[in-house]
């Protein structure tokens, strides 16, 4: 039997899941049993998106909202189709209290 090749978007999701050192939801959303994210992580609830338009405040609010369900920080990563950058977007008040922590 031949191996379907990988969608691009779920290839960009795990490589995402690979920084973060978690794994990719394969049933992201709420078929989900683990979380709604597009990572599984015990911390961060990270979503990912690949388009050529992201309307990122939209959907920042919208992951924002998804997070605060499950009581983890939401992370919105921007991947841009034809580039090789990877975006996070984290509340800045967030990153604050990190800094104030050490």
């Amino acid at each position: 039997m031949r191996k379907m090749p990988d969608k691009t978007w779920k290839a960009v999701e795990r490589r995402v899941a690979r920084m973060f050192n978690a794994q990719r939801n394969p049933l992201s959303g709420r078929n989900s049993r683990h979380t709604q994210a597009d990572v599984i992580h015990d911390k961060l609830f990270i979503e990912v998106k690949h388009r050529a338009r992201i309307p990122f405040y939209r959907v920042w609010l919208e992951t924002v909202e998804k997070a605060k369900q499950e009581g983890k920080v939401p992370v919105l990563i921007l991947h841009p189709k034809g580039s090789n950058k990877y975006i996070a977007m984290v509340d800045a008040e967030y990153l604050a209290r990190l800094e104030e922590r050490k």
